[in-house]
């Protein structure tokens, strides 16, 4: 995972979800579609994708798509 773009795709693809670049910094709750199953698959998905953990109360932590991203490359 190299750009948000990257985790933009992967939210697209994996939860099916219609994101774009410009929604990274929207709090989640304002993403159509997005519930708290949702960071869940993606945790999941994310992990699959980066080979590593990715720590969930980070995650849930974050707040909008952009911090998940930073989570996720941080970790």
């Amino acid at each position: 995972m190299n750009t948000i773009d990257d985790l933009v795709v992967l939210i697209r693809d994996e939860l099916g979800l219609a994101v774009s670049v410009q929604d990274a910094e929207r709090p989640l709750d304002e993403i159509a579609g997005w519930d708290s199953v949702h960071l869940l698959w993606l945790t999941t998905a994310l992990e699959r994708r980066t080979g590593r953990s990715v720590s969930l109360p980070d995650l849930l932590e974050a707040g909008t798509l952009g911090g998940i991203y930073q989570a996720a490359v941080a970790a």
